[in-house]
């Protein structure tokens, strides 16, 4: 088929000239060519291949009809490269192996599936740069959609070009570099016009032609076919322009009705083929009985050669929708009938379910299946759109309710929540107690989704009262699910209604950890620290002994057990490996709540170095995986260094995000972190106001962490009632759990409030004791506390000795505001003090990336392995590499762990 030649296009093809070269040289570039139907995306593309000499091409390209099967397009892109499949990493090459059915395995998360593509492409492109060809964008599956989208954000330094072309880019392509496609200039549309038209033309015909086309180069090139002269020398009456990509298609479907009915008739078959397979196609066309040689001429709509391709989308549309539902039929049938079902599976599935006239319990059944397989490949939008399609031909009622649940279900994991409310409005009446807790379930995840989180909360309780007879284990597992709704709602009556249905739907059997998880926590609720304390501790023992499949579905929610005991070493211990075995499952999605709990447990022991990685990855991953994560471990940390303008910034946020979604866990943790701030500052008035307002919302573990900083502000403020008040609750959290750190911090607090003759006891239990432990900023409050003590009562001497170590401490730790505190308290008592900064110096600032992969490279590991965990290739993290060299003066890997062991203090971030 001969191409028309590009008009005009001078920007578009030099920023395609720049990309390519950009390719050539080595550089990772990535663009999204945007216009309507028919403006001349496909042709820009086209002209990019034709220039890429020396570059390897990749093609993919999205069919509306083939939305459905998930990973359909990444596997044309990759489909030449799979011979390369050894240089991915194992769990990563498990995983597109089982998207693209080379193995059986669990449904690997699809960022994984990401991973594994770029490690591919980058293989690749170490022999020869790539250019990859993504046209029709908007019709890619979403799970292709996803991970694309993935790559094209990560890729940086590899010779690797994306080009994709789209009407309007889908969701997972927003916010990549643009390249806006418009209509011709005016001059260009008449120089087109003029080459397509033969017949003289008025020139006010001529302009109003180029004028409602709005220059569209399809427009004016498909508009003109078929039409007389003298029809042409009258002019195509008025155009409306928004409806010109529907006149193109007529026009299309006007040259098609022209055709001779074999021909029509094998162009049909064609457009019911997504994948453009000739061979189907053909075989198809046999089972019909139509005679190709008749069928041959197909005016140019339709080229039959290695795949079978049509002159633009628009024909595909035009054909298929100018048929008849008959017709359609027929057509399916026959393409079911000549696709083998052990290759094709899902494809003879939906041809059958679109030949289907009406109910057919064998169809619905190939789908069912179909869906499964699609969930096994982690497709989950695919899942939906069959087990939707299943719905429509099930007669039996009670099998179609159940096919509407998991319909909704699906539909709810690929985030289509109009598919599930329509789903659950469509439900009869008459649902058995398992199927009313199922939909009850949908419903409150729909409502937590909304922002209404209070209202979730009474409906999975229901839905879990509902399961309790039958599916006791189900019950159990919808109340957890509650518990961590709940604790991101914070509201006291959601917290107490779910730990009641806890007490009454018990575990069926022995209690395992996650049992034991459920039922201390509900006894916290309900009967208290005491009560508790034991069931707690029990819990404890087993979360370690989780299996990585129970790790990566309630892992990060089963830690609230250490909250509950004040073990916090314990709870960095479990967080550590709960992380480890989320990243060797490959679970990104749902890695960043683990590495929030092993920030959250680095940042008490005052390893404020790692925690900040640990912060740094868990949002690179959530940014990643589209889920980005509230700023509560950033907050913490920031407060107890004492970054005032940071921590506050971040505090105006929170207090944002919780008045406009009612999650109290916003608010809590914002106030939480000005108290600690500001009782770092020694603005007490302010850090008690901080943590009363942290008292507003409740969350049982939570908010005794809060009492603390209450009674240290409420004490220096004057407010001895509530210290007092406030100890009495702490006392209350901590008695139950004799271990060195609540009976350290018990003590510090207890003597915050006691008298002369036996404070000073208790501030050297407090040190003692806190000094056994890993939580090094708590030990260094009970030596600021109780030096602030002895300054008050004069005896200098010891009060310098016990606020030198609180500052040495301090400073080692970088608790800013609480070092300068304990300054202010020495030069109090006479001492002449230096203040210690960092010096920093321009050539020695990195970037948050750079210092992540400094650090990683710095603790041993290698490229490839920086590349797995920050999501960027080895080729990438080799770029940033020398960057950082180039930053401190260093020219190897030993001198950067030279430099960061020894000076650390003088790098900072930017």
């Amino acid at each position: 088929m001969q191409q028309q030649p590009l008009v005009d296009r001078e920007t578009e093809r030099a920023a395609l000239d720049s990309m390519v070269a950009a390719v050539r040289d080595g550089e990772s570039r990535v663009l999204v060519v945007q216009g309507a139907p028919g403006v001349g995306k496909s042709a820009l593309m086209g002209y990019a291949e034709q220039t890429a000499t020396g570059i390897r091409v990749l093609r993919a390209g999205g069919i509306e009809s083939e939305m459905e099967l998930a990973f359909a397009a990444l596997h044309q892109l990759c489909l030449p490269l799979l011979d390369r499949m050894a240089v991915v990493p194992g769990p990563r090459r498990e995983a597109l192996e089982t998207v693209f059915r080379l193995r059986t395995g669990t449904p690997p998360d699809p960022f994984l599936v990401g991973l594994a593509v770029l490690d591919l492409l980058s293989d690749a492109s170490e022999g020869q740069p790539l250019l990859c060809l993504i046209d029709d964008a908007q019709w890619l599956d979403q799970a292709s959609a996803q991970v694309l989208g993935f790559v094209a954000r990560r890729l940086l330094a590899e010779s690797i070009g994306m080009l994709f072309g789209a009407r309007e880019p889908s969701p997972e392509l927003r916010g990549l570099p643009t390249l806006e496609v418009t209509g011709l200039r005016e001059a260009d549309a008449h120089t087109l016009l003029n080459s397509l038209t033969h017949a003289r033309l008025d020139q006010r015909i001529r302009d109003q032609i180029v004028a409602e086309t709005n220059g569209n180069p399809l427009a004016l090139i498909e508009l003109p076919r078929g039409l007389t002269p003298t029809q042409m020398a009258g002019g195509l009456g008025l155009l409306n322009a928004d409806m010109v990509p529907g006149r193109i298609e007529e026009s299309f479907v006007g040259r098609m009705q022209d055709l001779p009915e074999p021909a029509r008739l094998l162009l049909l078959v064609a457009a019911a083929e997504p994948a453009g397979d000739t061979d189907v196609v053909l075989r198809a066309a046999g089972q019909l009985g139509i005679d190709l040689a008749a069928a041959a001429g197909t005016d140019g709509l339709m080229t039959i050669g290695e795949r079978v391709t049509f002159r633009h989308p628009l024909v595909r549309s035009g054909v298929y929708r100018a048929a008849g539902a008959a017709q359609r039929r027929t057509v399916h049938r026959a393409l079911a009938e000549v696709t083998d079902p052990r290759v094709a599976s899902d494809q003879r599935a939906w041809h059958l379910a679109a030949a289907a006239s009406g109910p057919d319990e064998t169809v619905a059944v190939e789908l069912e299946r179909s869906a499964g397989r699609a969930q096994a490949r982690g497709g989950v939008a695919a899942a939906a759109a069959f087990l939707q399609r299943a719905v429509a031909l099930t007669r039996d009622p009670a099998r179609r309710v159940d096919r509407m649940l998991a319909a909704a279900e699906a539909s709810l994991d690929a985030g289509a929540v109009e598919d599930v409310r329509r789903l659950l409005g469509a439900l009869p009446g008459g649902l058995d107690a398992h199927q009313s807790g199922r939909a009850a379930v949908l419903e409150g995840q729909l409502a937590f989704a909304s922002g209404a989180g209070v209202a979730a909360i009474p409906l999975l309780v229901n839905a879990a009262t509902r399961f309790a007879d039958t599916h006791p284990q189900l019950a159990r597992e919808t109340l957890l699910n509650a518990w961590g709704m709940a604790s991101v709602i914070s509201d006291r009556e959601s917290f107490v209604a779910v730990a009641r249905a806890v007490h009454s739907v018990p575990a069926s059997g022995e209690r395992g950890a996650l049992d034991l998880v459920l039922d201390g926590v509900a006894l916290l609720v309900t009967a208290g620290w005491a009560d508790a304390a034991g069931t707690l501790r029990e819990a404890a023992k087993l979360i370690g002994d989780l299996p990585a499949s129970a790790v990566v579905r309630w892992g990060w929610q089963s830690t609230v057990v250490f909250g509950a005991i004040w073990d916090l070493e314990a709870l960095q211990a479990v967080c550590t490996q709960q992380v480890r075995l989320v990243r060797e499952a490959g679970a990104l999605q749902v890695l960043p709540n683990n590495l929030t709990g092993l920030a959250y447990a680095l940042t008490w022991a005052g390893e404020f170095e790692q925690a900040a990685a640990a912060i740094a990855e868990g949002e690179l991953v959530a940014a990643a995986t589209g889920n980005p994560l509230p700023p509560f471990n950033s907050l913490h940390l920031l407060s107890l260094q004492g970054r005032e303008r940071e921590t506050t910034e971040l505090i105006t946020a929170a207090l944002e995000t919780a008045a406009a979604t009612g999650f109290g866990a916003a608010l809590t943790t914002a106030h939480w972190a000005g108290s600690v701030l500001y009782n770092g500052l020694g603005r007490y008035a302010e850090a008690m106001s901080s943590a009363l307002a942290a008292e507003q919302t409740w969350e049982p573990v939570g908010t005794a962490w809060v009492l603390p900083e209450l009674i240290e502000a409420a004490c220096r403020t004057g407010e001895v009632q509530v210290a007092r008040d406030a100890l009495d609750r702490l006392i209350e959290a901590t008695q139950p759990f004799d271990a060195d750190f609540p009976a350290g911090l018990e003590a510090r607090n207890r003597a915050l409030l006691a008298h002369d003759d036996d404070a000073e006891a208790l501030y050297q239990e407090a040190i003692e004791r806190l000094g056994r432990t890993r939580m090094r900023p708590d030990h260094a409050r009970a030596h600021l506390l109780y030096g602030e003590w002895l300054r008050r009562r004069g005896q200098r001497v010891e009060a310098r000795r016990q606020l030198r170590t609180a500052y040495d401490l301090f400073v080692a730790i970088g608790m800013e505001a609480f070092a300068d505190r304990a300054r202010r308290e020495l030069l109090a008592t006479g001492e002449t003090v230096r203040k210690r900064t960092a010096e920093i110096t321009s050539d020695k600032v990195l970037t948050a990336q750079e210092r992540q992969i400094a650090l990683l490279v710095r603790d041993g590991l290698s490229n490839p392995e920086v590349g797995q965990r920050l999501f960027i290739s080895p080729r990438t993290v080799e770029w940033h590499l020398r960057k950082i060299f180039t930053k401190l003066s260093i020219d190897s890997r030993r001198q950067l762990r030279d430099v960061l062991s020894h000076a650390d203090d003088n790098i900072v971030t930017t």
